[in-house]
């Protein structure tokens, strides 16, 4: 017999879109793959050489529980220098991934039953995340209009003595929105802890991200090197903690993890100290590629409100094209051989929307976006 966490827990439909995806190419049937959220660049090549020095140096052994005092400095230092905030590398915790850091952050703050405020749409694991360790997501809905930003009375209506935390993703996925400086300042007011996912980070096309550590030291910062360095199959992310919570997160991760890879944790300190030129090169690809689909998708008759400006996704509304989101993205699937996301992955309040990726070759996009106008042209004549 399964336990209930185990039967509770909803797949994650952009990996089902991929399997599936993968079955039709063993076909022989070409897919273009716009539902992947991971860069299609590999490393650059400082981060590649520091792994094969890390392994010529023999550092493939356990680091600290904590991580590599030299890659928790450079990521203090680069906090410093990004958003002007003062923390001390004995607050980070490193991680195999983001993923773990959201484990590890939810175990200090979380008992069975306990809440956590989530955006509807929001990334589709954090309710699964909370499921894990019995306690609840409760959603709150954002809009299109608002470009999908909290808005604060809404958070107001659903607090109760057990919320635990109010969890933020910003640049966003799904949406690619970022939150405007004035709700991470309201978001700060509130009396619980803000767990501000920033995995996203350093990819933005116009201003900038905020940490929420530069409105609050009551936060939990998570991100990683996968999206901004490109270092997905690396598995290296990191928590940031106010200090009373190191501890006991200490003692999660040396049970649960042991340590981040060590050789990972080299090429980290390499990406922070030598990447910036490869990263910038990425952006302004992305930044092409995200102007790009944009426009295409606009041309279709995709009314998008508030132009995406972070990550590498779209969200659009399909809702005049399907109310069945799951059911379109396959139907698109099947008949395009364009592989994109059901809104339903991110939440109810999703459902009815499409995201689409630019983490792929702008050549990849454009006949992606040739099929999908081919597509739509085929359901007009069918009405």
């Amino acid at each position: 017999m399964l336990p209930q966490r185990a039967k509770n827990i909803s797949p994650f439909i952009v990996m089902e879109v991929m399997e599936k995806a993968a079955e039709m190419e063993r076909q022989g049937i070409h897919i273009i793959h716009l539902e992947v959220g991971e860069p299609d660049f590999d490393v650059p090549r400082c981060i590649a050489d520091a792994v094969q020095q890390a392994y010529a140096e023999g550092r493939s052994h356990y680091t600290h529980s904590l991580g590599d005092p030299e890659l928790r400095e450079e990521i203090a230092k680069r906090y410093a220098q990004e958003y002007g905030v003062k923390i001390s590398p004995d607050q980070i915790i490193i991680t195999s991934g983001s993923s773990p850091a959201i484990l590890l952050t939810l175990g200090v703050l979380c008992e069975p039953g306990d809440e956590v405020i989530l955006s509807d749409p929001g990334y589709a694991c954090y309710p699964n995340f909370l499921r894990f360790i019995d306690a609840r997501a409760v959603r709150v809905p954002v809009y299109e209009e608002d470009g999908f930003q909290y808005r604060p009375e809404e958070i107001c209506k659903r607090i109760s003595e057990k919320t635990r935390a109010i969890l933020i993703n910003s640049p966003m996925n799904p949406t690619g929105n970022l939150l405007s400086p004035g709700v991470m300042q309201q978001l700060a007011q509130f009396d619980v802890p803000v767990i501000s996912d920033e995995i996203y980070h350093g990819l933005v096309y116009n201003g900038r991200a905020h940490s929420m550590l530069e409105f609050t030291k009551n936060t939990f910062i998570l991100n990683g090197f996968s999206k901004l360095f490109a270092m997905t199959g690396l598995r290296l992310g990191f928590v940031i903690a106010p200090q009373e919570y190191i501890r006991p997160m200490q003692k999660f991760q040396q049970n649960l993890f042991i340590c981040a890879s060590s050789t990972a944790q080299r090429a980290g300190i390499a990406a922070l100290r030598s990447a910036g030129p490869d990263v910038l090169k990425m952006k302004e690809t992305y930044n092409k590629r995200r102007k790009y689909l944009v426009g295409r998708l606009q041309n279709m008759g995709f009314d998008i409100k508030v132009i995406p400006t972070g990550a590498f996704y779209v969200f659009v509304n399909a809702r005049h094209l399907s109310a069945d989101s799951y059911q379109l993205a396959f139907d698109i699937l099947e008949k395009a051989h364009v592989g994109v996301t059901p809104g339903i992955d991110f939440g109810e309040n999703g459902e009815g929307f499409l995201r689409f990726s630019y983490a792929n070759s702008i050549e990849n996009i454009e006949e992606g976006m040739n099929r999908l106008e081919k597509y739509l042209g085929r359901q007009k004549m069918k009405i």
